[in-house]
């Protein structure tokens, strides 16, 4: 004997149920099952679609404003790409002296060789040197070529040894 089907099984359950109302229970249902149908269908398919669409035709003129300008910056920093950048002063000893002395350092040895320079720092705050060192790169594009801190006894005091080299970005 063979076990019968789930789905005949709930089949013939439900054609039970259906014959033991009468028309008028059936009519009822019938519509209750379309309206809840089209509810379905409209809640989960239409709905959303619309809602989407109503959304989306709000944000459309906000989105193409900002399209316009991100087109607009993108046109301007071009222009300024092609413009001709200011060149830095020359590294000169002088000039390094006086930025050395706005950032209250003082170095024991300075010497400048063309585009090259060499500094020789004792017991200098370490702080000082890497500040005064980001001031130069942005302000003058120097660019330090080789580094060499030796920390000392007193937290955050170095002997330091640095060359730098000034050329173009």
């Amino acid at each position: 004997m063979s076990k019968p089907n789930p789905i005949q099984e709930l089949r013939a359950r439900a054609d039970a149920f259906w014959q033991v109302r009468t028309e008028q229970e059936r009519k009822l249902l019938r519509i209750g099952g379309i309206v809840v149908g089209l509810g379905l269908f409209y809640g989960l398919l239409i709905d959303p679609a619309l809602t989407g669409r109503a959304a989306l035709h709000k944000s459309l003129p906000q989105l193409h404003q900002q399209a316009a300008e991100m087109q607009a910056m993108a046109r301007e920093a071009q222009a300024l790409q092609s413009q001709n950048t200011i060149a830095p002063t020359p590294m000169t000893r002088d000039n390094l002296n006086t930025s050395l002395a706005a950032r209250g350092l003082n170095p024991q040895s300075l010497n400048v060789t063309g585009e090259y320079a060499k500094l020789q720092f004792t017991g200098v705050q370490y702080a000082g040197v890497v500040a005064w060192l980001d001031a130069i790169r942005i302000e003058s594009r120097i660019a330090v070529v080789d580094a060499s801190f030796t920390a000392q006894d007193a937290p955050g005091v170095v002997n330091a040894s640095l060359t730098l080299r000034q050329g173009a970005r």
